[in-house]
């Protein structure tokens, strides 16, 4: 009798402890805005990713998925900073399986260059951070 009375307390405790201390699953997750794709495939970026950096750019996770994907053209996991008045973009890290997989050490900033699906990234983004 005395075993059950400290399992049932043991168990009472497990569960009030789960309830207390919820796990963050949803920080875990995405929320993947698509950009109008253009001929070369589709770029996303991730709302629940954007953070404001210390100089005043945006920090965002981005996607970029291939018209037509292989072995060797598959998804492409960017982690990106814009720089809203510049209208100007830099690669920190980029990855295949996930975000920052391989760090860019020597990422500077650059001009989108007329590719539509950056340009539509930093316009959203830029848009969303304002809010």
């Amino acid at each position: 009798m005395n075993l059950n009375c400290i399992r049932n307390t043991c168990l009472s405790l497990l569960s009030l402890l789960i309830i207390s201390y919820p796990l963050k699953i949803d920080a875990l997750s995405h929320d993947w805005v698509a950009v109008p794709k253009s001929q070369f495939g589709e770029q996303l970026w991730d709302k629940n990713s954007v953070q404001k950096n210390k100089d005043g750019s945006l920090r965002v996770f981005s996607k970029f998925i291939p018209k037509s994907t292989t072995k060797i053209t598959q998804d492409i996991l960017y982690t990106m900073d814009i720089n809203c008045s510049e209208n100007s973009f830099r690669d920190v890290a980029i990855g295949a399986k996930e975000f920052n997989e391989f760090k860019n050490k020597d990422s500077e900033w650059k001009d989108p260059n007329e590719d539509k699906l950056i340009l539509r990234v930093i316009d959203q983004v830029c848009t969303f951070g304002k809010n």
